[in-house]
């Protein structure tokens, strides 16, 4: 028997563009069978989540003009009860992430590009004041590249902290200990028009996926641009969330319009497979043991992917969650 799982969903709400409740949590088993229980945490745009890396506690944005973002104590069942709530530091924030200690939370608003961060006391609850750090800049493209739009913060292997802007295609670096604040080397400029989304780090290099020029980009551990490759067949294509599996093989990317999922060989970024993600605009997408869950946005599902040596196969599950965002599997032992 494989470990069960409870997979938290967030996504768009009412006030943020979508038709979804909030926050889903869905009991599932290793084969992905989904069973009766479920719990929904009414919040206001979390279309993403993620968990403090020791305690019982999960952080979801608010997606609004007005960005918050919000602590929650996970009980038994999925049910989440709300610690603090706190402004996001700048506008429609998209992307939070918890630094590998524990100590900070820091949050990447699109809207503005400003990067917000607070601590985090012992229990994991947000304490003020908020640390912000604004950017400026722009890029090639008009309408998508008029400003600076932070859209993912990555805590790195060496304890610096890398946050994908979008709109000024840089990787903007900073320094984390006691305070965060900007790296003496500076940000990291990338392919103009790029508009760098999501990134992730395996084996001292780095890996971006472009969702305006819809490519995937391997760097090493300076930045010097490695390769460079079409994050798939089809086109037009704006690539979403990328991710490295957990053995380092293989690189992972959605692609919003294919509607797919691109497997990619490390480290020289050969196509593996492109695979039907089962819905309508892959935003998001989670590796869990053998499975691979993917939030498919506008078609109102999680589906459920069977991995067969890290490739994933037909959906074997439906998974019905109006406008999914975010995907987050929990291990529970």
């Amino acid at each position: 028997m494989g470990i069960a799982r409870l997979i938290y969903i967030g996504g768009y709400t009412e006030d943020s563009g979508g038709s979804g409740p909030g926050i889903t949590a869905i009991r599932a088993g290793s084969g992905g069978a989904r069973l009766p229980e479920a719990a929904v945490t009414r919040a206001s745009g979390p279309s993403f989540l993620a968990l403090h890396p020791r305690l019982p506690v999960l952080y979801a944005v608010g997606e609004t003009g007005t960005g918050t973002v919000t602590a929650y104590a996970r009980r038994p069942g999925g049910v989440l009860e709300r610690l603090c709530e706190r402004p996001s530091g700048g506008s429609f924030p998209c992307h939070l992430a918890v630094d590998p200690r524990g100590r900070w939370l820091v949050v990447a608003n699109y809207g503005d590009g400003t990067l917000g961060a607070y601590r985090l006391d012992e229990r994991g609850r947000i304490v003020d004041p908020v640390r912000l750090l604004p950017h400026s800049g722009d890029g090639p493209d008009p309408e998508r590249q008029e400003g600076p739009h932070a859209h993912q913060a990555v805590f790195g292997p060496d304890g610096t902290l890398h946050v994908s802007d979008l709109g000024t295609d840089e990787i903007r670096r900073y320094l984390v200990d006691d305070e965060i604040v900007p790296h003496p080397e500076g940000h990291v400029r990338l392919a103009p028009g790029m508009g760098p989304r999501h990134l992730a780090h395996a084996g001292g290099e780095w890996y971006v996926a472009g969702e305006l020029d819809g490519t995937v980009r391997r760097y090493d551990a300076s930045w010097t641009e490695l390769a460079s490759v079409r994050a798939s067949e089809s086109a037009p294509n704006a690539p979403s969330h990328l991710e490295v599996s957990a053995d380092g093989r293989l690189v992972y990317v959605a692609n919003r319009g294919p509607d797919t999922v691109t497997v990619l060989s490390v480290p020289g970024l050969s196509r593996v497979a492109e695979v039907p993600c089962g819905g309508a605009w892959p935003r998001h997408f989670a590796l869990a043991g053998d499975r691979m869950y993917v939030a498919c946005q506008n078609s109102g599902t999680v589906t459920v992917h069977p991995l067969d040596d890290g490739v994933p196969k037909k959906a074997t599950e439906e998974i019905r969650v109006a406008t999914p965002a975010c995907v987050l599997p929990v291990n529970e032992g």
